[in-house]
């Protein structure tokens, strides 16, 4: 099993909605009415979109200043 470690970017907007992307996958992004509702989001999309590039034959994003990888079963806390 892989953990992939992913940064993730969140922003306030003026109308107090919370977006959130992965600069690692470009596009990737979401949005939620609260940060733990737009980091929630993210990580649905970001799943979504890594089994789409392994499905169409990209393989595995490679790691990065952006991207860890963990040869084990993980969890990640945010404080």
């Amino acid at each position: 099993m892989k953990t992939l470690v992913l940064r993730v970017t969140l922003k306030e907007e003026e109308d107090g909605r919370w977006s959130a992307s992965i600069p690692a996958l470009p596009g990737c992004s979401s949005w939620g009415y609260s940060k733990q509702e737009a980091l929630d989001n993210i990580k649905d999309a970001a799943e979504i979109y890594i089994e789409d590039m392994i499905a169409s034959g990209e393989g595995l994003p490679q790691p990065s200043d952006k991207i860890e990888f963990i040869e084990e079963p993980a969890i990640a806390v945010s404080l």
